[in-house]
């Protein structure tokens, strides 16, 4: 394979983020300070319809810190989706609450709310599903499920920076809701997380946690981490706020580009009032998909990438909390899903390659 390979996610950075990095570090405040301020109302303003946003560390640390905020703990059980990554259920377990998983419907990988639905106990306290590949979870089953238990409603929003759901921008529907800024995410600060906080209470616990417990210097009101970002970081983020929704037409365009021209795989569907951001355009095939995604690189210089192969309920540090699940779409999903490139720095000639190579590689195995 003489090609260059098309590699499957692509961090896009530049000048203008250079330029942002290195006027802070001449400014001297390089901590915490009035550069994360500035992001987390820009991002708020820019993405989830105005909501508090609290700058965190990383997308783990948004998730495990808006769970401690919205009081879950010890005794309670929160339903999560198997198929994703495991920082989902990490941090309800890092609360000492139990993970409780349920299985995705077969469409858009995100959690089922019949399956939802039959995972309720006595002892759930509260929702998370997943916008997996940027395509959102079906909120309004999931809300009206939450409401009549009396259960609460969290957003792991971590790739779908832009979707939205009936005209509703995803990290607007639950009581809080994390988006990860790591680099190969539609959007970067290099590493960090934001979460959007329903209510003044949960955003002021956020910052809490994040600061050691404290709002007031050496004031520390509850025991806490150290999970601030950084201005140097903000400042990566805020020069890619401003690219963000171009960056989303972009792979929005390049995915549609595959899904025309695609054949032999089950390209992504779109429900009717979603709009998808494509962190990741993932196809599914039917037969032999480690085959097709070593031909795609070996032979053709195609790069991809396989998003979840093994799912968290039979992952070696999760299994405890799922002894003999059943959760057949999960797993369905995990033997046949393959994403491929519609990264904004793809040319024409390379979305050409793509779809050249899936329809010679499946249509070889076939």
């Amino acid at each position: 394979m003489s090609q260059t390979l098309i590699p499957a996610a692509k961090p896009i950075v530049g000048d203008d983020e250079r330029a942002a990095v290195d006027r802070v570090l001449r400014s001297g405040m390089i901590a915490q300070g009035p550069e994360v301020a500035t992001f987390e109302q820009e991002f708020a303003d820019v993405l989830v319809g105005g909501r508090t946003c609290v700058a965190v560390n990383s997308g783990t640390s948004g998730l495990h810190l808006g769970l401690l905020a919205a009081g879950i703990g010890p005794g309670d059980e929160v339903i999560v989706p198997s198929f994703t990554f495991a920082a989902t259920a990490n941090s309800v377990a890092l609360t000492g609450a139990t993970p409780v998983f349920a299985d995705i419907e077969p469409d858009y990988f995100c959690l089922s709310p019949d399956a939802v639905r039959a995972s309720i106990t006595e002892r759930t306290k509260a929702i998370m599903p997943v916008h997996l590949y940027g395509h959102p979870a079906d909120m309004t089953a999931l809300g009206q499920i939450a409401e009549e238990h009396g259960l609460l409603l969290f957003e792991d929003a971590a790739q779908a920076h832009g979707a939205s759901l009936g005209g509703r921008p995803v990290g607007a529907f639950g009581t809080f809701a994390m988006f990860s800024l790591y680099p190969t995410k539609n959007m970067t600060s290099g590493e960090g997380g934001m979460v959007a906080c329903a209510t003044d209470e949960i955003a002021r616990n956020v910052r809490l946690l994040r600061n050691q417990g404290m709002e007031r210097q050496y004031a520390n009101e509850v025991v806490g981490f150290n999970a601030r970002m950084t201005d140097v970081h903000a400042a990566i983020g805020r020069v890619q706020l401003t690219k963000v929704n171009g960056w989303t037409e972009d792979r929005q365009r390049n995915a549609a580009f595959l899904s025309q021209h695609l054949e032999g795989v089950v390209t992504p569907p779109v429900a009717d009032d979603a709009v998808h951001v494509y962190h990741q355009y993932t196809i599914r095939v039917a037969e032999d998909r480690d085959r097709v995604v070593t031909a795609l690189r070996d032979e053709h210089g195609v790069g991809s990438g396989v998003y979840y192969p093994i799912p968290n309920h039979r992952l070696e540090s999760l299994a405890r909390f799922a002894p003999g699940l059943d959760l057949p779409e999960t797993e369905k999903a995990a033997r046949e899903v393959i994403s491929l490139p519609v990264h904004p720095s793809l040319s024409q000639e390379d979305l050409d390659r793509i779809v050249s190579a899936v329809n010679t590689v499946v249509k070889a195995g076939a």
